[in-house]
This record gives C-alpha cells, structure tokens and sequence, in this order.
C-alpha cells in the first residue's frame, strides 16, 4: 500500500493489503476493504464505500459528484461490493438527495469506458459491456446484461436476468428473464442460454416463455395479458416475478415483438 508515486489522503480507511499502483489520488471521506487492487492513473473521490477483492483498472474514476444541475453538494456516497471488476475509464457517480447513494452490487463486472450516473442501483453479478451508459435513478437487477455502446434512459428499470442487445437504446422498462433488441427497443426473446447457465430447467424456462408470448404475442394490451395470466396461469415465482414487475414499472415496459414491416 505505501506507493510513493500514489497520493492516500490521511483521513481514508485503507485496509492493510490493498494493492495502489502508482499515480493514484484517494481522497479523504473513502473506505476500501481487503484484498482490493487499484490500479494506476485511477481516482477515487470522496464518498467511495469499496468492498473486498475488488479490481479498478487504470484511468477510472470512483465517486465523482454528479452531473445533475440539481446538485448541491450533499454528502452522498458510491457503494461498491464485494469482488466487482471496474475496467478502464469507467466513471461511477455519487448519489444526489434523491436516493444519497449510488450502489454496485457483488460480483459485477463493468467494462471499459461504463458510465454509471447518480442513484444507479446495480444488484449482484451484473455485466455493463463496453461504453455502456446509464442515466441517473436506473435500477438494474441481479445477472442482467446490457450490451456494449447501449444506453438506458434515466429511471428505466431493468429486470432479473434480462438482455439488452449491444447498441441498444433502453427507455422504457425491460421485463426479467427477456432479451431485449432492435429499434426502438422491443421484446426479442426470453434469455434461455443466460437461464440455462445459471440452472433453470427446459421446464421452467418454457413456462416463462409461455407467458412471455401471451404479453408479447397474442395481440392483447399489457391489462388483457395480466388478467388472462392471472386467471389461467398457475402462480409460481417466476410468474408472480414478472407480474410484480409490469404492476410497479413506472416508465411502463418495452414494446413486443415487430416485424421490420411493422417499422418501416
């Protein structure tokens, strides 16, 4: 940890086995847990919380305040979990008054030139492909994956498991367990090599899909669709999953399926 070439403000809380490369600035009101590594070039502002066995790679910056207008200078805060990679020239902004936090959850994964913008929630074992953006208030749930050079609109929330294409443009909600793509942005499929992965059965994954195609494909409104799951669906946790998520999406959710005749 002593790195002659590093500036560590007195007052961080550094644990005694982080790694810091040279040219790194840590300012003060920061806290890094054990096993961390931090690489060179990287700043790390005041408000950053990073867990254990964390890697920042050369030229990010942790913790910046944001690019909100509405800011004013609150002691607001990025949270960061345990095990999560942050490749090179990524940019993770504080919290606002709105939510006073930024959040990162375990075992992320954010690839070079990610933006994170304020009060962003991240669950665990997220993937943001390279030079992907998210606007402020973005809630992203556990094992989703946004594609690089995709962009999500502020206040989008994006579901468990869920897929959005590379290049992709997120404004309204994406539903859990769905690939998302095309433009604008529209169901493509429900993410069954990512579910298969991460042990869902061909059962489970056929009843999700079942559903899927009542909401996206019989022709019906989002209301006729949950009404009809309701009554004929048996309930599971996958099935009240995806309802819980559709009754509280404040954006409303992404398109279904269409046809490149459809667009043109």
């Amino acid at each position: 940890m002593n790195q002659p070439l590093a500036y560590v403000h007195p007052q961080a809380k550094i644990a005694p086995n982080v790694v810091i490369e040279p040219f790194v600035n840590i300012e003060k009101n920061v806290i890094i847990q054990e096993g961390t590594w931090i690489g060179s070039n990287v700043t790390i502002m005041e408000g950053a919380r990073i867990g254990k066995n964390c890697r920042i790679f050369p030229g990010a910056v942790i913790s910046a305040i944001p690019q909100d207008l509405k800011f004013a200078g609150e002691d607001t805060t990025v949270k960061i979990g345990d095990n999560v990679t942050i490749r090179e020239f990524v940019t993770i902004n504080r919290g606002t008054k709105a939510n006073m936090e930024t959040v990162i959850g375990d075992n992320c994964l954010l690839m070079a030139y990610v933006h994170v913008a304020h009060d962003c929630i991240l669950g665990h074992n997220v993937i943001l492909a390279n030079a992907c953006t998210l606007g402020g208030h973005i809630t992203i749930d556990d094992w989703a994956i946004i594609g690089g050079l995709a962009a999500v609109h502020q206040f989008v929330h994006v579901g468990k498991h869920a897929m959005i294409s590379g290049g992709g443009m997120a404004r309204k909600d994406v539903p859990p367990f769905t690939k998302a793509g095309r433009e604008p942005l529209s169901y493509a499929g429900v993410n069954s090599i990512g579910l298969r992965r991460r042990g869902y059965t061909n059962e489970r994954i056929n009843a999700i899909q079942d559903i899927y195609r009542i909401i996206f494909l019989k022709g019906n409104n989002i209301s006729q669709s949950i009404n009809y799951i309701e009554a004929n669906v048996p309930a599971t946790d996958d099935r009240d999953e995806i309802l819980s998520f559709i009754a509280n999406s404040q954006r409303g959710i992404m398109r279904g399926y269409t046809s490149m005749k459809d667009r043109i």
